[in-house]
């Protein structure tokens, strides 16, 4: 079977490991947008926590590539949720940020 986008990204990042190769930030932001562009919003915020549970703090784009990736999908709560949390981590939300939640609460009905 022929592999999609978001599961190529998300194979490379396995051989990633595999190859004693550790992903930064830029990789994981990477990641969470391929599985966010494919409505696989629980993957992009696993990948998220992942970055807490590696110590690698989120960043607005991580965030950002999340709350996309909720709106995608109808997850306008968690969205919102999101966007606050990015606040309360000390992080300045900016204008992708605030279009990314608006989006959301408007695809979530």
């Amino acid at each position: 079977a022929c592999m999609t986008q978001w599961q190529q990204a998300l194979a490379l990042f396995e051989v990633m490991w595999d190859d004693h190769v550790m992903p930064n930030i830029i990789t994981y932001n990477a990641s969470v947008s391929a599985c966010g562009a494919a409505a696989q919003w629980r993957l992009s915020f696993s990948f998220l926590e992942l970055l807490w549970v590696k110590s690698l703090l989120p960043d607005v784009i991580s965030y950002n590539a999340t709350i996309s990736a909720c709106g995608r999908t109808g997850q306008w709560q968690l969205a919102l949720s999101l966007l606050e949390l990015v606040s309360r981590c000390d992080l300045e939300p900016h204008v992708v940020t605030y279009n990314a939640s608006i989006s959301a609460c408007d695809k979530g009905g």
